[in-house]
């Protein structure tokens, strides 16, 4: 697993920081401003990853396509797009915020299921990664459409499962 991002950007705080916490109603503010900033460091680190993969991706489809196998193509420029759709969505993500006067608050206990949630995500890397490597690998033009297809499915199931991220923020457990 991945190092939890809270405590380190905890551990940041400047001894100025550390005092002005201790103002009533400051610190329970600043706890979530740093759950905010340490979940937006975690996706941006799986946005990241992601991005690598979709490098990665895109090198096999140049070489397939430079050596010709035009037939194979489609499915993995599919899947480039839908891993591009993915890191944007990652990298745009709200970061749990609600305004003062906002209907729903959000409160500590759905910023820790967000990043909990988003800390899932380094794992899918992992998971996509494996699957390039399969493509990448891949002898015939059969073996590349059926990884293929296999990495379109779990890019397609992820992005579906991050469409789910708002629930966590509202608290909506997933059925």
């Amino acid at each position: 697993m991945v190092e939890d991002l809270r405590q380190r950007v905890e551990g940041s705080l400047s001894g100025f920081e550390e005092l002005v916490r201790k103002i009533p109603g400051y610190k329970g503010y600043k706890d979530k401003e740093l759950r905010r900033e340490a979940d937006k460091l975690l996706r941006l680190q799986a946005a990241r990853g992601f991005d690598q993969q979709r490098r990665r991706l895109n090198s096999t489809l140049v070489e397939l396509t430079s050596a010709g196998r035009l037939g194979v193509i489609m499915t993995l420029d599919r899947a480039l797009m839908k891993l591009q759709f993915l890191i944007d969505r990652i990298k745009t993500a709200s970061y749990g915020y609600a305004g003062l006067f906002d209907a729903i608050k959000v409160k500590e206990t759905e910023l820790d299921a967000l990043y909990e949630f988003d800390a899932s995500l380094l794992d899918k890397v992992d998971k996509i990664k494996e699957l390039i490597d399969s493509v990448a690998a891949a002898k015939t033009d059969e073996d590349v459409t059926k990884t293929g297809n296999e990495l379109l499915g779990a890019l397609e199931e992820i992005n579906e499962t991050f469409s789910k991220r708002q629930d966590v923020i509202l608290g909506i457990s997933a059925q």
